[in-house]
């Protein structure tokens, strides 16, 4: 019997958390399935599919801003890809992706459409792209056969938008590799090691973090962030302003993101909006301490004050106190060592796994 074919269709093939959450996903279907993984550019998720052994699909006109003309053709290229692949599940994951695959799967008749939720887009944007993404969402739900929340708090926003179904709609925790290099002590009298990851623009709200840090006595923390993205001018002026040149280094895009973390005493999340941050769990694996906004699913990850601190979004001065009370080695060293345990607990990718292939299978014999 031929194994089912799978298209995993996402809108950009950087780094990011929801291309994290693909890459997680592809080894696992391999054995069960045909699997390839469509998406546009050439990035981190590109390299990761093919070294699992998965076809790549780079699409050309499918990108993130809204533009009616090229939506129209990304809509036409997927068309054509699912008229060509035949895939019996297509699994859309992004927003736009989500919405442009769906539909394509719709009139290609694929039998089974999914869709994770990464974060709702009517809820990170604002004016009229957040309509937008609203009523297209709202338009997707009748052609979804199941709609996957990686968080309960991204599941009740859905259905209290209508934008998804009770009985069509299931959580699943992102999951994390647990193999991963751990936590590096710091030498005596070093500074408080910080890092944040991220796309330099909104809803990563890196300028409360910069000011927070800023706060802080001169010496005492260094933070680093791995990321790039249109908003790097405005927060390079940010530093210049607050003259934090010696506390705050932007590093770029790294790929060695593991590496960063084992060097680093906390992992700061000053995000406006989240669905739940894969970043966040890879943390908590390595046995890295959290400071997080309090936002989407993050405190379904992060037990405040015990496995991580919580502060609400846009306070610097809530997140400095946060990020004060890490200058005391053991408080990093504890928090740390409780989100390791709650990672090894909670989000480890063989539930992960086993509540994909269980969802995949369950779809496929209700269609047939």
């Amino acid at each position: 019997m031929p194994r089912p074919r799978v298209l995993l269709v996402i809108t950009l093939a950087e780094t990011g958390g929801a291309q994290t959450y693909v890459a997680a996903l592809v080894p696992a279907l391999l054995g069960e399935h045909d699997v390839a993984v469509a998406a546009h550019g050439r990035g981190f998720l590109r390299d990761a599919v093919l070294d699992a052994g998965a076809r790549f699909v780079e699409l050309e006109h499918v990108r993130r801003p809204l533009d009616p003309w090229r939506d129209a053709r990304g809509l036409a290229e997927l068309v054509r890809l699912f008229r060509r692949e035949r895939p019996d599940i297509v699994h859309a994951n992004s927003s736009k992706a989500g919405v442009l695959g769906r539909l394509a799967a719709a009139a290609t008749r694929v039998p089974v459409r999914l869709f994770t939720v990464h974060g709702w887009a009517f809820k990170a944007h604002t004016g009229r792209t957040a309509a937008a993404y609203l009523w297209a969402d709202r338009l997707m739900r009748p052609l979804t056969t199941t709609v996957i929340c990686v968080a309960d708090s991204e599941r009740r926003v859905g259905l209290e938008a209508r934008t998804c179904r009770a009985d069509r709609t299931v959580v699943i925790h992102n999951g994390t590799a647990l193999d991963r290099p751990r936590r590096r002590p710091p030498a005596a009298g070093a500074p408080l090691r910080l890092l944040a990851v991220g796309r330099l623009r909104a809803p990563k709200d890196f300028t409360t973090l910069v000011r927070a840090v800023a706060a802080l006595p001169a010496g005492a923390a260094r933070l680093r962030i791995a990321g790039d993205g249109p908003d790097r001018p405005a927060l390079e002026a940010e530093i210049r302003r607050l003259g934090a040149g010696d506390a705050v280094e932007l590093i770029g895009t790294r790929t060695d993101v593991d590496e960063l973390l084992a060097d680093s005493d906390a992992f700061v999340l000053s995000s406006e909006s989240e669905g739940f941050p894969m970043a966040v769990v890879e943390a908590m694996a390595a046995g890295v301490a959290v400071v997080a906004s309090a936002v989407g699913g993050v405190p379904e990850a992060v037990a405040d004050g015990e496995s991580g601190l919580l502060v609400p979004p846009r306070d610097v001065g809530a997140l400095t106190e946060a990020l004060r009370s890490l200058l005391e080695p053991e408080v990093a060293a504890r928090l740390g060592d409780a989100g390791r345990r709650r990672a090894e607990q909670h989000f480890g990718l063989a539930a992960f796994h086993a509540a994909h292939l269980e969802l995949y299978g369950n779809a496929l014999r209700a269609r047939r």
